[in-house]
């Protein structure tokens, strides 16, 4: 079409380049997202252990390798050691998991608490805080061997369960959170078992351990921490 120019004459219009639009329809790809799994608390995840001061400490024991088994030989008398410094030491030394530190703890506390007797009662406060500590790091390895000694502890001698009943609320606050983590194996054989190594049922045992020495207060208190707990104690 044309249109008439200023000068009187007719010019063409400018014709615009005209793109072609295609009709073909796409099918619309779905995006694909990453999977983004939920976040876990981690409330049964092992902490970090931290060397302890197990390893610095000049302590009077060795390792005798005379024999087929390694067995822990003392320097000094069992009677001359005061008690109340070297036992917290040992039991801290419980959650150390490298050789030689893991044997020297582990045998040296046994051997304290099978031969301290009544010299073991008065340091139970200073034993507390590294069993505390030992609990806490959620490493099974430890846990059980932790729940072994404590009931070696309440063994010892006659009044160590009942003087551990008020430091209850500091121990087992761990038994409640693991006292219902057991193996479902089906029909097939658990032999953690003979190992003493699933910790549930290592909970409940030492849970009947401190009910049965720990007095009378001690099923009351159990059950406020533990409140799944049952009393294995007969009924009258």
């Amino acid at each position: 079409m044309a249109r008439l120019a200023k000068t009187g004459e007719l010019s063409p219009i400018k014709s615009q380049a005209v793109l072609p639009v295609s009709t073909r329809q796409f099918p619309l790809a779905a995006a694909k997202l990453p999977a983004v799994r939920p976040q876990t608390a981690g409330a049964f995840k092992p902490r970090k252990v931290e060397p302890t001061r197990f390893r610095y400490f000049y302590l009077p024991v060795r390792v005798n390798f005379a024999g087929a088994v390694r067995k822990l030989q003392w320097q000094v008398e069992l009677s001359l050691l005061d008690f109340s410094h070297y036992l917290p030491v040992f039991m801290e030394g419980l959650r150390e998991l490298e050789e030689p530190y893991h044997f020297l703890a582990l045998n040296g506390t046994l051997d304290l608490l099978e031969k301290g007797g009544s010299r073991v009662l008065p340091c139970l406060p200073q034993l507390v805080p590294p069993m505390k500590a030992n609990l806490t790091t959620r490493n099974q390895t430890v846990l059980c061997l932790q729940m072994k000694v404590l009931q070696r502890l309440v063994l010892c001698c006659p009044y160590a369960g009942e003087a551990l009943v008020p430091y209850y609320r500091q121990l087992l606050s761990i038994f409640n959170l693991f006292i219902a983590k057991r193996v479902n194996c089906g029909d097939a054989i658990d032999y953690a078992q003979r190992r003493q190594e699933n910790v549930g049922d290592l909970i409940l045992e030492t849970l009947n351990v401190l009910e049965q020495h720990g007095g009378v207060d001690a099923f009351v208190n159990i059950k406020y921490m533990i409140p799944t707990y049952e009393s294995c104690m007969p009924q009258l």
